[in-house]
């Protein structure tokens, strides 16, 4: 038996959807419907429409009504009839809405919205009145949509957020539509016509087609699901589609959000050799769920013929002209493919060091850093935007006062560089003169002349012993001292950190203290936004030669790689996880952990020394987004002890899995390269954080079996940009507002905080108003299970003293914090690293 829709379209009758309906209309009133009274109204209803010649939705319904009524369930019947009235309500809204843009496919996505936000407040009519407040008649269909999409926006407040996903599905309509379109034109009807078509444009990597047959492509693309584009929030999906997704020379989108998880899913498991496409299934899923961010590299280059994956690169500058300047062309090289940089300054000789023997020739780090800072805004990666980069110098080097006003406003501008991010070194040891003897003196020394006249270099000391030896340099009176009093450096610092939110703080004890792979190498710095801490050396200059090959003259430079450091980064959106489902939890750090450790093979590299770098230890940053959000979500306040025993649980739970799915990736393919009397193989990097229950005794027994496959694990990255994709708050940050509005382009966009509403409404308390003790203690608490560091700011109001933010940098040392990034001020506006944005 055929029906009749409203459309004019036939279809088959379905007597379930009858019973449904029905069984729907007994419950609104209370009342149970048997299995046998329900079959019995429906076969009762089946039988009357069989007699009829033609049945047409509303004949059907109304028949049912009849059914109902003469059996005497009224109570039912006017149920049903209310909820018809209703339903015929909402069909109207939609075919208003349809009317008036001329969009004649737009009536699928309003009743998906209908379906999916059912409150008073997300009424159609609400909608249609903002949009015919801003449509002009004569509007062509996209205008007529991008005004309903603005509408849309428009009406997201803090009473209505949900409007920011529905304004999220209207874009994504109009993008699908543009697309559509532009697929016809070109005539690509399949996934992997659109591959091709790219390929041959320059626009997708050819490794793709060649690792991958056609009916692999296929069954990729069968992964896909569309639903999850609903996922995605107006400004979560605007910046995907602006940034993200490939286009044309043109700037022209030609793939959708999930044809862009797809592809870098089967980019991130090309090399896989067994149960691949289930592993591109695995990355897919995770990328689609928005269960796991990669960072911004990956996720705008994976796919693509230039696929430079990593985030942010480290450098150690040594003290020679040679190795200055091959540092400022590694940046460069760098900046060029979108990372981000840290250079480690504190090996190079301060101003007034001899040079050559001459005395008093050196002029310091500043006209060195002067010429990072030109590089930074030379190399501008096509005008997309500037390089950064940020420039680490130890606390006793003698060039530290005027490194520490680079970017404060007064002083000498021809000493300025405003576009680089300052960044200090501390040893344990000033902290403690700080605690215990801030009237004293504190002495700042060059280290050429230290190696000159000591015969070793004090930065490669740590802990006491780095204590012991500047104590012995101070004594030591052929080692020209800079005097300064302890509290007017630490005003320096303070002065600098409110004015500019740099420098970024770097405990360098309490990272070498940590450091899994101290046997190998030490640690100086950190990356560009304060999260990464791995082993660091000078790359030096063995000799330069002429060689002749085939008739062909060559200078040939030989040099020894050194250890330069590269960021592999991704994030667990904990927003979007169910974590207290430890399996599911388990499957997914598994996943990505193993999407990490591909990177490291297929990576285009900048730089040869990255790629050495790179293989030699196969260092991930596997880090977390959504933080506020989860805990808003498990109704846990930011200011309580709750918080900080939660998140204990929880990390150890993270590193847990972590580990376990490096050490079983070792298993597999064997482990980094220097793991042999690692605290890993030793067993001491657990000893060191008192892991000592049996499922943690057993787990290092296993991890010095099998070995591991990644040198470092975990590092907490900012996550600006990937936070915004996935609808959550950014790494580890408390919300900057539950509400605000964001300038864009003219207009003004709403922001709200993910999953706002009455329950979780005083969970999200903003930044500058939350006790900064207590995200302090809190990174303190996750420290112990991340080997590398984390991307932690400090929110400070105007009415905060000088010693109030002393005593967090304080606190943050006694509780074990490696790095501090930002010190936000309310009335501050900082720049923050989108090249770590993981």
């Amino acid at each position: 038996m055929q029906i009749i829709k409203r459309s004019g379209t036939q279809e088959e009758f379905n007597p379930q959807k009858i019973e449904t309906a029905i069984y729907k209309s007994f419950k609104s009133i209370g009342e149970e419907a048997s299995a046998e009274k329900l079959q019995d109204i429906v076969a009762d209803i089946t039988k009357k429409l069989q007699s009829a010649p033609i049945n047409t939705v509303e004949s059907i319904q109304d028949t049912v009504e009849e059914a109902l009524m003469s059996k005497g369930f009224f109570s039912a019947a006017k149920s049903f009839i209310i909820y018809r009235q209703k339903r015929s309500e909402l069909r109207t809204l939609r075919i208003a809405l349809v009317t008036a843009t001329g969009d004649v496919t737009l009536g699928s996505v309003l009743e998906s919205i209908q379906r999916d936000f059912t409150e008073i407040e997300y009424s159609l009519s609400v909608l249609s009145s903002k949009f015919i407040s801003l449509s002009k008649p004569s509007s062509s269909v996209n205008e007529q949509l991008s005004s309903l999409i603005k509408a849309a926006v428009e009406l997201t407040t803090q009473t209505a957020p949900k409007f920011e996903m529905i304004a999220g599905r209207l874009l994504s309509h109009k993008f699908h539509l543009n697309l559509k379109a532009q697929e016809d034109k070109l005539n690509l009807k399949t996934f992997y016509d659109k591959i091709l078509y790219l390929v041959n444009e320059g626009l997708y990597g050819e490794y793709i087609l060649k690792s991958y047959s056609k009916e692999d492509i296929v069954k990729a693309h069968s992964f896909i699901r569309p639903e999850r584009d609903h996922l995605f929030t107006y400004a979560g999906l605007d910046l995907l589609i602006k940034r993200y997704v490939i286009c044309n020379h043109q700037h022209v989108p030609l793939e959708t959000p999930q044809e862009m998880f797809l592809g870098i899913a089967m980019h991130l498991a090309m090399n896989e050799k067994t149960n691949r496409l289930s592993w591109v299934q695995r990355f897919y899923n995770m990328l689609s769920k928005m269960e796991v961010t990669m960072a911004t590299p990956t996720l705008a280059n994976a796919r693509k013929p230039y696929h430079q994956l990593s985030s942010c690169f480290i450098d150690t500058v040594p003290d020679s002209l040679t190795g200055i300047y091959r540092s400022l062309d590694n940046f460069a090289q760098v900046s060029k493919f979108g990372g981000g940089m840290g250079l480690y300054f504190g090996k190079v000789r301060a101003m007034g060091s001899a040079i050559r023997g001459f005395e008093g020739a050196a002029g310091g780090i500043i006209r060195w850093i002067k010429l990072v800072n030109d590089t930074a805004v030379a190399v501008d990666q096509l005008g997309v935007r500037q390089g950064a980069v940020a420039v680490y110098l130890d606390m006793w080097h003698r060039d530290l006062p005027e490194f520490l006003q680079l970017r404060t406003n007064n002083g000498d501008d021809r000493m300025k560089a405003h576009d680089i991010f300052p960044a200090i070194c501390v040893p344990d040891f000033f902290w403690r003169q700080v605690q215990d003897n801030i009237d004293g003196t504190w002495y700042l020394m060059c280290p050429y002349e230290i190696h000159k006249i000591k015969g070793y270099h004090l930065e490669d000391f740590f802990g006491h012993e780095f204590e012991s030896r500047y104590l012995d340099c101070v004594h030591d009176s052929r080692i020209v001292k800079r005097q300064i009093l302890i509290k007017d450096l630490v005003r320096l610092i303070l002065k600098s950190a409110v004015e500019t939110g740099t420098p970024f703080i770097f405990n360098r004890d309490l990272v070498n203290a940590a450091n899994p792979n101290s046997h190998v190498g030490n640690i100086y710095s950190s990356n560009l936004c304060t999260e990464i801490a791995q082993n660091m050396s000078c790359i030096e200059t063995i000799g330069k030669e002429v060689v002749t090959e085939d008739g062909v003259v060559k200078v040939v430079t030989t040099a020894k790689p050194g250890d330069f450091v590269v960021c592999n980064l991704a994030s667990l959106v904990l927003g979007r996880i169910n974590v207290d489902d430890i399996e599911y939890l388990d499957n997914i750090v598994e996943t990505a952990v193993r999407a990490l450790d591909n990177v490291i093979d297929l990576n285009f590299y900048p730089t040869p020394y990255a790629k050495l770098t790179n293989h030699k230890y196969r260092s991930i940053g596997l880090g977390i987004s959504g933080y506020h959000h989860l805990l808003a979500k498990q109704n846990i306040k930011w200011e309580s002890d709750e918080h900080l025993t939660y998140v204990d649980k929880l990390f150890e739970r993270i590193n847990f899995a972590a580990i376990k799915a490096s050490s079983a990736i070792a298993a597999e393919k064997g482990a980094y390269s220097v793991f042999e009397g690692s605290d890993w193989q030793t067993g001491s990097y657990f000893t060191k954080r008192n892991y000592s229950s049996p499922k943690w005794v057993a787990l290092a027994k296993s991890v010095a079996t099998q070995g591991m496959r990644n040198a470092y694990l975990l590092a907490v990255a900012p996550t600006s940009s990937t936070s915004i994709i996935a609808g959550t708050t950014a790494g580890i940050d408390p919300v900057m507002n539950k509400y605000f509005l964001e300038e864009k382009k003219g207009s003004m966009l709403p922001r709200v905080a993910p999953d706002l509403s009455q329950n979780t409404w005083w969970l999200y308390k903003n930044a500058h108003n939350i006790d900064q003790s207590y995200s302090v203690r809190a990174c303190g608490v996750r420290q112990r299970h991340i080997d590398q560091a984390q991307s932690m700011n400090l929110y400070i109001t105007n009415d905060y003293t000088m010693r109030q933010v002393l005593n967090l940098y304080l606190l943050a040392w006694q509780s074990g914090v490696k790095t501090i990034y930002y010190v936000r001020s309310k009335a501050l506006e900082v720049q923050e690293c989108e090249s770590c944005a993981s």
